[in-house]
């Protein structure tokens, strides 16, 4: 397995401000230096990065600067988060070319996936046909994604319509579309990473490690959460893929890489 980190923590999670009346231009965005968390991830020993598709869109017109700063980093794009209302008939096309957009450019920047997130929840609640709905977007989002050569993966995630294991199990069946479990977000919506991880092991084609204690994201070793267990469960399915640590804010960025590194390689021997 590789170790990788996700850059948003540079900036904390927050949307692009053109999505308000665009829905094209409707991009994740972490508002802080993607050069600064590149240097401090490839000092902290990861192996390599994901990051917002408003943070890659930024270097859109400079993407030879984007891959200089990545190499001299010797770091790799592991891949890009990415996502959608879905369940929006009439905008669903403009959010594909969002997709789309994202996809090009990050094959041009090398990466390997494709992370999906969303699912709406309406004003009024979820409605059951809005399942199908979901798995029809990203069934069509993953199409995209191979176009380019990525594989795409859906993560499920507190907010969005797929946050329970009820609801996440609604799902699967409706789509062929591989999981990326994020095991704090699975357990704050009252969800077992483990269970998860023993239940979908063969359709996670990639992982993200997240720390939980008292309602909050913290950084690995930090909360409640069982590690070495999840380890030892992808290792018997077969998993020999990325596993990228997160963490949507911090005081201190570099210190909490640093932290979770330091659990990685001294508690879980992940070197």
């Amino acid at each position: 397995m590789k170790i990788g980190y996700q850059t948003n923590t540079w900036g904390g999670v927050v949307g692009h401000p053109a999505g308000v009346t665009s829905v094209k231009d409707l991009f994740y965005l972490a508002n802080g230096s993607t050069e600064q968390a590149i240097r401090d991830i490839a000092a902290a020993g990861y192996q390599g990065i994901e990051l917002f598709d408003g943070n890659l869109v930024q270097y859109e017109n400079r993407m030879d600067e984007f891959r200089r700063l990545l190499s001299g980093s010797g770091l790799d794009l592991i891949g890009v988060y990415t996502g959608a209302n879905f369940i929006y008939e009439d905008i669903l096309p403009d959010e594909m070319a969002k997709i789309e957009k994202t996809a090009e450019l990050a094959a041009a920047a090398g990466a390997e996936h494709l992370v999906l997130g969303g699912g709406a929840v309406r004003a009024a609640g979820i409605r059951e046909e809005d399942f199908a709905a979901l798995a029809k977007g990203l069934d069509i989002a993953a199409g995209i994604a191979r176009r380019h050569g990525l594989q795409a993966s859906y993560h499920p995630h507190l907010g969005t319509m797929v946050e329970r294991p009820d609801q996440l199990d609604r799902l699967m069946p409706l789509t062929d579309i591989p999981l990326c479990p994020d095991t704090a977000h699975i357990e704050a919506g009252g969800g077992d990473p483990l269970e998860v991880i023993r239940k979908y092991g063969s359709r996670i084609t990639y992982i993200h490690f997240k720390d939980y204690r008292s309602g909050a994201f913290v950084p690995l070793g930090e909360g409640g959460q069982s590690f070495g267990d999840m380890l030892r469960l992808l290792r018997e399915q077969g998993y020999d893929g990325w596993v990228t640590i997160e963490l949507d804010s911090h005081d201190d960025p570099a210190k909490a890489a640093g932290i979770s590194r330091a659990y990685l390689r001294d508690t879980l021997h992940l070197r």
